[in-house]
């Protein structure tokens, strides 16, 4: 898996020049040409590997605590920077950030374009979808039956974690380790399956940097860590 992150890595690297003169800006859904050139498909329906996350997945809320479902439930509702306040302290207050709440409010706004190419590219079943016992954390539409993978919160969890963890290398374990535990509640939730999860791990990557090419995303991260710093994060 590690090997496919790396070369999904290295063939954007490779196109780093389109995306500095194509888009000053936030990224565009079609800079990212075909998904299946950087994600493996998902496990198909009644798959060996699509049982056993089916399995795992029931496990998980099965043995999910109250508190643990109830962290899932409010990291369900709170797709921001403000996940990070746990582990950044009060200091992480984005109120008196602004340079640095642009940044995060920039990936927020990317990230749902970005990952519904993916999501319609693969069109993959959601749990209850495949198994009616399922609960879920939080209601959800019909428009998300077939949007499984990748994890639109994982993505948006590991791209933030990239991206302040360079603006802020001294947290970078502990921001790092808020992303993927962001990314694993969906599990709790019961929205997605583990390989909607490690999918968003990869695509939240390939975001992060295609964003940290782009001038106008470089220039705003220039004025973040400067904040940051005074702030003493």
């Amino acid at each position: 898996m590690r090997l496919f992150v790396f070369a999904a890595i290295a063939a954007l690297l490779g196109v780093a020049a389109f995306a500095k003169d194509a888009d000053p800006g936030f990224l565009k859904p079609t800079a990212l040409y075909d998904p299946e050139r950087y994600l493996p498909p998902p496990p198909a329906d009644g798959s060996p590997r699509a049982l056993a996350e089916l399995a795992e997945l029931k496990r998980f809320q099965s043995e999910a605590t109250p508190a643990q479902r109830a962290a899932a439930a409010s990291d369900n509702d709170n797709e921001n920077g403000t996940i990070f306040g746990g582990v950044l302290g009060p200091a992480w207050d984005l109120s008196k950030l602004p340079a640095t709440a642009k940044v995060i409010n920039e990936i927020v706004a990317s990230e749902g374009p970005f990952s519904d190419v993916a999501k319609n590219e693969f069109h993959r079943n959601r749990p209850w979808i495949v198994d009616a016992s399922i609960q879920t954390c939080a209601p959800h539409k019909p428009s998300q039956d077939h949007a499984s993978y990748p994890s639109g919160h994982a993505t948006l969890g590991y791209a933030m974690g990239i991206v302040l963890s360079n603006l802020m290398p001294g947290h970078a374990q502990a921001i790092m380790a808020r992303s993927a535990l962001f990314a694993e509640n969906r599990l709790v939730c019961g929205f997605h399956f583990r390989s909607d999860i490690v999918a968003g791990q990869q695509f939240g990557t390939i975001m992060a940097i295609r964003l940290m090419q782009t001038p106008k995303f470089e220039a705003d991260m220039k004025a973040a860590r400067t904040e940051l710093s005074a702030a003493h994060l």
